[in-house]
């Protein structure tokens, strides 16, 4: 019964993370309600979330959305700032950044749903050298939380790339899930060389999370921007509250 919850968890954090970002707040507690400690339910988490970012970042590969340019320039920065992140997660508690995470995640919110042209119409330029920097500064500060804590990763790098290159919602979150990507594999290889991940969870719910981020990954390209965008804000609000309501009743 707890792989069968696990699974179910794993593919609808893998369905909602591919299209907005944000699923590693269903996984996350699903692996953590089994009873296992927090340093080996990230590491499981990160295991399974790899496996769903290698699925939807192929099939954003294919439809054609991924900036090549952008990719090279930031993939470096998101392994480096994932690395650290571990490093630095594995010798204290992570449960401080809640609150940060929460005004983050319901700033971003607000911002979208109050713009309400953001994200709807592509409107990418050649970066330029200070775009590049800004952008290689973003890479490395979501790379170092996704180490460090993870949930919520895929909704910062959507938002950052729209607000840095002028992606609209299906392009950035293509391009978010290949950096996503990075930084997982990059944590994930410092949680298997500590003995982090519990294969007897992880390895099933792998399996739930590429089938999740294929149906994810299909219905982002198919319906587009307006269709994404109303779930960035819905999943936005709903892991604030998610999140609130656990740091304030759930202690």
């Amino acid at each position: 019964m707890t792989i069968i919850i696990i699974c179910v968890a794993g593919f609808v954090a893998a369905l909602v993370d591919s299209m907005v970002g944000g699923g590693g707040l269903i996984s996350l507690p699903a692996l953590l309600a089994t009873g296992i400690p927090t340093h080996l339910a990230l590491g499981t988490n990160k295991f399974a979330s790899s496996t769903g970012a290698v699925s939807s970042a192929y099939h954003y590969f294919k439809s054609g959305n991924l900036n090549r340019k952008v990719l090279i320039k930031l993939i470096p920065f998101s392994l480096v700032g994932s690395a650290i992140g571990v490093n630095v997660v594995l010798g204290i508690n992570p449960n401080f950044l809640k609150v940060m995470i929460i005004f983050l995640v319901a700033i971003i919110g607000i911002y979208t749903l109050a713009n309400k042209n953001l994200g709807l119409i592509d409107k990418y330029v050649e970066p330029t050298r200070s775009t590049f920097m800004k952008g290689r500064f973003m890479a490395i500060t979501i790379g170092f939380y996704d180490g460090f804590f993870g949930p919520g990763t895929g909704s910062f790098l959507i938002f950052g790339l729209i607000k840095l290159f002028g992606f609209e919602f299906k392009r950035a979150a293509a391009n978010a899930k290949v950096l996503n990507l990075t930084s997982n594999i990059s944590a994930l290889f410092l949680f298997l060389i500590n003995g982090k991940v519990v294969l007897i969870y992880a390895i099933p719910m792998a399996i739930s999370m590429m089938i999740g981020a294929r149906v994810g990954t299909h219905l982002a390209v198919t319906k587009g921007s307006k269709f994404i965008k109303p779930i960035f804000v819905v999943i936005s609000f709903s892991l604030v509250a998610k999140m609130a309501i656990e740091m304030l009743f759930l202690k």
